[in-house]
């Protein structure tokens, strides 16, 4: 992968990938909160493949985040709460896993941060929370082989 900057002046910038580019206005939209949108941005749109790669159609479907920094220079990120919402026509076993296969294998933003971030999650599907503020089990450098049906990850 490789990505590049041209500053434009004015903290603004024109960025460039092999796909694309866009600008960042860092007075609008600060890196850091451009670097949030991505993390819930990759695992949002694996619940979106993993679904569809199933037959299925997710419907009514956003992700938020709730992000506590650390109080002191360089301001990192110190937890991350991911909020999911969203309709779909299978069970709630199924909407679990695919979340949980996104936040402990596939999500290469999440699983960039999840050593030194803690990450939890919150789902509520067809109007029902069938998860509140639960952890993610890897992280601090662990590595889990856990089957879930996709190869990677999976929820009890």
């Amino acid at each position: 992968m490789k990505v590049s900057l041209n500053y434009l002046g004015d903290k603004k910038f024109e960025a460039k990938t092999s796909k694309s580019s866009f600008i960042m206005d860092a007075k609008e939209i600060t890196p850091v909160e451009y670097f949030a949108a991505g993390i819930i941005g990759c695992t949002g749109i694996d619940l979106a493949v993993f679904a569809e790669k199933d037959g299925y159609e997710i419907k009514n479907y956003s992700v938020e985040a709730d992000i506590v920094r650390q109080l002191a220079v360089p301001y990192k990120f110190g937890s991350i709460h991911i909020i999911y919402k969203f309709e779909g026509d299978f069970d709630e076993l199924k909407a679990k896993r695919y979340i949980l296969s996104s936040l402990e294998s596939y999500c290469t933003t999440v699983n960039s941060i999840r050593d030194s971030v803690k990450v939890e999650y919150t789902i509520v599907f067809n109007g029902k929370t069938i998860a509140d503020k639960e952890g993610i089990v890897s992280g601090n450098g662990k590595i889990l082989e856990l089957e879930d049906g996709f190869g990677g990850a999976c929820c009890s």
